[in-house]
């Protein structure tokens, strides 16, 4: 024994002691987890009512909390490109109570604004993947271009004079419409609006030339010939569009976007009530009626493990702060 090691001077009380201690912990957080709901949970959608991310929590939200033996209440509070809501949640007692939902957002706004009230990866624990979805590039039916090669030539051979409708700076209408920019080198003039709505109704109406909306919103538009689709903006067809290419095999290669949604709670949250929460989050979406009305309203079901949730979102940042940065991209 070395009479100067701190760990072999320490008493054997001592060892039992600390033994005791962590095993009082451990059955304490076991307790918790099993006690766990004891009340109404609520999960944060930082947008408000109606838009994806509202819909994706309320396709969930019932048979999740079924699967917890409890219930989940939906609170919307929106502001800020969905900051506000998901600082809440940051800033909330890590007791399993106040968790969040976000869309991939959660990884571009850290590149859009320089003071972030939370760090996404220091102050939340992820609890996993929920679903991911699609825009689609629709265009006016005044444009002359019917396919998206045709569009890309269009787009180069009069720079700056067609423009886009967006959802307001920052939203996932306008990333996936600068993406598409970068990726195919075509000028577009950015139009932001307040919400997809409006954008959606301006593309119809010829005021700007396209948009990126989500896929659920101008499906019904397209079926009524309101509106032309080129293409889908994810890796592969769209079950609401199947006739529809993605973009990337409709001329405009590597291009590639998509929505996707992440549950959270507070860091610091026990690890036996993320394991609760995520298990019974991947039964929900698991279930015949969950899968059935997301494929039905335009999302893919994507059960993940809290690792594989935190692995798409530090992968995903450093990408997005690139290109807002090359491109020069702001929140205002």
């Amino acid at each position: 024994m070395n009479p100067f090691s701190p760990v072999d001077a320490w008493p054997a009380v001592a060892w039992r002691a600390a033994a005791a201690a962590t095993l009082a912990l451990l059955t304490a957080t076991d307790a918790l987890a099993q006690a766990y709901p004891a009340k109404a949970i609520k999960l944060v959608v930082p947008y408000a009512p109606g838009g994806s991310a509202d819909i994706a929590a309320r396709l969930v939200a019932d048979e999740w909390g079924k699967a917890l033996g409890g219930s989940l209440f939906i609170e919307n509070k929106g502001g800020a490109g969905g900051n506000i809501g998901v600082d809440l949640v940051a800033k909330a007692a890590p007791d399993g109570y106040t968790i969040g939902l976000q869309t991939v957002s959660l990884a571009i706004n850290p590149g859009l604004t320089p003071k972030m009230p939370y760090d996404a990866l220091k102050d939340l624990a992820p609890i996993g993947l929920v679903a991911s979805s699609q825009h689609v590039l629709v265009v006016s039916n005044s444009l002359p271009a019917k396919n998206i090669k045709e569009l890309v030539a269009l787009l180069k051979a009069q720079p700056g004079r067609y423009s886009y409708g967006s959802a307001g700076a920052g939203s996932t209408f306008h990333m996936s419409a600068e993406l598409f920019k970068a990726v195919a080198g075509t000028p577009i003039v950015h139009i932001p609006y307040r919400g997809g709505g409006p954008a959606l109704i301006d593309t119809m109406s010829g005021q700007v030339a396209l948009s990126f909306p989500v896929l659920s919103a101008a499906q019904p538009h397209v079926q009524a010939g309101k509106l032309r689709a080129l293409g889908v903006t994810g890796p592969q067809r769209s079950a609401l569009m199947p006739d529809v290419p993605t973009i990337a095999e409709a001329g405009v290669p590597g291009y590639a976007f998509e929505t996707w949604f992440i549950v959270f709670a507070p860091a610091h949250t026990p690890r036996p009530l993320i394991e609760r929460l995520n298990a019974t989050l991947n039964q929900a979406l698991a279930a015949a009626p969950v899968k059935e009305r997301m494929v039905r309203d335009g999302f893919d079901p994507t059960p993940s493990t809290p690792e594989q949730a935190r692995a798409r979102l530090e992968a995903e940042m450093p990408r997005w702060a690139q290109l807002i940065k090359e491109r020069g991209i702001t929140a205002e």
